[in-house]
């Protein structure tokens, strides 16, 4: 499955820089308010227009030609996700969906970053304050306008779009995986193809709490691996997969031969949490030469340094390549770390994660 996406091209570094536009498109006034306050702190962004449904907000995009909107997913006259379809398909640009925390907020949110949505966040009040929820929003967006959305046709909604690998031995291996802005694309691809009995695979997504269940479902339903959102003291074993859950750390331990994860709360890492750093340092300490490290696309450096330390102590390493990663961010800190064993395209990835767990 090719990724939707692909990464724009770097900025001419001399050139005057212009602030990113955003359209803020939410129902609720009090959201939108919120949102033009927070995002007008930023010296880097300036927010060009707001609407209240989907009719005015298409109106405002063709009016201002936005490098960026905020968009809720339950709202009137036409819900987010039957708009969003659209966008992509007559106007694409990059979208982040702002939604609640209820149940079907969150499936809904899962579902628009399958429709095209470069990332997730919930909305101020239902799981950040006001101060980490700008902090959040104004880096997701940020990383957006560097994105370069392309035109989407419909999918047939058929099975995972690589053919799932065999795999003949995973004892005491284990996969630690982390990615972000656009990692969701890439986590579906990667853990579509791996087989049933692949090695005890962690995860670190960046995603907001609650989203992270309707994810780890649906990514459940597109593999042969049993997906789930992982749970404290949850075993680490071949066949599973864990995503740690929005707004807690995930961390591998062992005891005797076996592997089992701590979640846990506690301070941002790396301006994140769940953080990638807190996994790789943990796996690197417990899991060492039995572990492969993979850093995929996202923005910024979370899990550069952990992943350096997962490789110091002899776990093999694979890195996105440039071309198929969102944002090169993630990637290309952990590579100018000389963390790296293989930088590889994402259609590549779940082939040679089983080729390196079997070295």
């Amino acid at each position: 499955m090719a990724s939707s996406i692909q990464r724009s091209s770097a900025l001419n570094p001399t050139a005057p820089k212009r602030k990113i536009r955003v359209i803020v498109v939410d129902d609720s006034a009090i959201v939108r308010r919120i949102l033009v306050e927070e995002l007008s702190r930023d010296p880097e962004i300036e927010v060009v227009d707001t609407a209240a449904d989907p009719y005015i907000g298409r109106d405002k995009i063709v009016q201002h030609k936005p490098d960026v909107i905020t968009l809720d997913v339950e709202m009137p006259r036409m819900d987010g996700i039957t708009f969003l379809k659209k966008l992509m398909h007559y106007y694409p640009l990059p979208v982040i969906v702002v939604s609640s925390l209820t149940p079907k907020g969150g499936e809904m949110a899962v579902e628009a970053l399958q429709a095209g949505a470069v990332d997730v966040m919930c909305k101020p009040g239902s799981a950040y304050s006001v101060g980490d929820m700008s902090i959040a929003l104004i880096d997701k967006i940020k990383a957006a306008a560097l994105v370069k959305v392309q035109k989407r046709v419909a999918q047939p909604a058929a099975g995972p779009a690589a053919p799932r690998l065999s795999m003949t031995r995973s004892t005491n291996k284990i996969i630690a995986i982390g990615c972000s802005t656009g990692g969701t694309e890439a986590l579906s691809v990667v853990l579509s193809a791996m087989p049933a009995n692949a090695p005890g695979t962690v995860v670190v997504q960046h995603m907001p709490e609650k989203f992270t269940t309707s994810f780890a479902q649906r990514l459940n339903e597109l593999s042969a691996m049993e997906v789930r959102e992982a749970k404290d003291g949850d075993s680490v074993t071949p066949g599973l997969a864990l995503i740690a859950p929005g707004n807690y750390h995930m961390l591998l331990r062992r005891s005797g031969a076996r592997y089992y994860v701590n979640v846990k709360s506690g301070p941002l890492v790396s301006r994140h949490r769940p953080s990638v750093d807190v996994l790789f340092k943990s796996v690197a300490q417990y899991a060492g030469r039995n572990a492969v490290g993979v850093i995929m696309t996202g923005m910024g450096r979370d899990g550069a340094e952990g992943i350096l330390l997962m490789k110091q102590n002899g776990a093999l390493n694979i890195a996105q390549d440039e071309a198929t990663s969102v944002v090169f961010g993630m990637p290309k800190e952990a590579i100018q770390r000389n963390a790296i064993d293989r930088i590889l395209p994402l259609n590549d990835i779940a082939r040679n994660i089983l080729a390196l767990a079997q070295e």
